[in-house]
């Protein structure tokens, strides 16, 4: 690999340092000339994604929590409740202002290099819906809650200027939809999904740039189920590609550690992104460092050829000392 061009990195949202401004300066550092957008890490509460809207869902007062039947917790509506549900600030626009602020600061100070755009990564609104709420209130829920959701994200790309601002959606629990392991209240399932998808990405403004980071899940540093190889990414992303109104500037897709052989990478062949669109396969695992990553590299290889490389999922949730070494593998590999 001496010599060789390094790739581009996505660093996908989520990093476990204490502050938006250590991992802006942490992240840039380490990945100099190699990203060209920063998130905040999603530090303090927002740590684990979006279990954080658990809090917004239990003061809401048309819902109430069943009693625990899994490792999630499951709201439905009361049944004293009258009238249609909604939803008061969800702290994503807070989050990205401040986070905002501490960007532009670092960066008149020379800390982050111009150019760099802050990355805002968003659930989307089929994400919370699928995973908190029982299937026979989401039709009650999901509307209220995509509308506020979504005046949040207007209210960040009303308040950051479009030519510093990258906009993520998060597309992971629509995998287990599609794979039959969560329940939701519409009818056909994949058309359901793919137009909620299109719907998002028609709203973004085009001067923001936008990508999906498409996810089969980390809780407990384990995918909800292990992808049979890439065929159901790629067949979203070409749907979400086609015929789009704006730019797509890029798509994650996982690759899980043990996958290097050719079976999961073919699908890829398929795929058919607009010019504009960069692909990132999130192949890099720290369990194996270096030499696993390229061996998945260049199995990938064969099969796609212009691609950058990210973890499968955020690292958020992995011990803060190990940071370091995760990005010394992106810059390495």
């Amino acid at each position: 690999m001496a010599g060789a061009a390094k790739r581009e990195v996505l660093l996908v949202g989520s990093v476990p340092l204490g502050s938006a401004e250590q991992v802006f300066a942490t992240c840039a550092g380490a990945l100099a000339g190699q990203i060209k957008r920063l998130p905040d890490g999603e530090t303090g509460p927002r740590t684990n994604w979006i279990v954080w809207q658990r809090a917004i869902l239990a003061g809401n007062p048309a819902l109430k929590q069943l009693a625990a039947a899994g490792p999630f917790p499951v709201f439905v509506l009361k049944p004293e409740h009258r009238g249609p549900v909604a939803f008061g600030p969800l702290g994503y626009a807070a989050a990205a202002r401040e986070s905002y602020a501490a960007f532009r600061r670092l960066r008149d100070a020379g800390r982050i290099p111009r150019g760099l755009r802050f990355q805002v990564s968003l659930p989307t609104p089929l994400a919370v819906i699928a995973q908190y709420i029982e299937a026979s209130a989401q039709s009650a829920v999901e509307g209220p809650y995509r509308d506020r959701l979504l005046e949040e994200a207007h209210e960040i790309w009303g308040a950051i200027p479009h030519a510093d601002l990258a906009l993520q959606w998060d597309v992971a629990v629509e995998f287990a939809v599609l794979e039959g392991l969560r329940r939701v209240h519409f009818q056909p399932v994949y058309e359901g999904v793919v137009a909620r998808l299109c719907a998002l990405r028609d709203t973004v403004p085009a001067a923001v740039e936008m990508g999906f980071h498409l996810c089969y899940g980390d809780s407990g540093g384990k995918h909800f189920k292990e992808p049979a190889d890439t065929s159901l990414l790629v067949k979203i992303a070409n749907a979400i590609s086609e015929n789009a109104p704006r730019p797509i500037q890029w798509f994650h897709m996982p690759v899980p550690k043990e996958r290097d052989d050719s079976a999961y990478f073919a699908p890829l062949k398929n795929l058919r992104l607009r010019p504009e669109t960069r692909l990132f396969l999130g192949l890099v695992h720290p369990g194996d460092g270096i030499e696993g990553t390229r061996r998945r590299m260049a199995m990938a290889a064969r099969f796609v050829k212009d691609f950058g490389i990210a973890t499968e999922c955020g690292f958020g949730r992995r011990p803060p000392e190990t940071v370091p070494d995760l990005l010394r593998i992106h810059a390495e590999a």
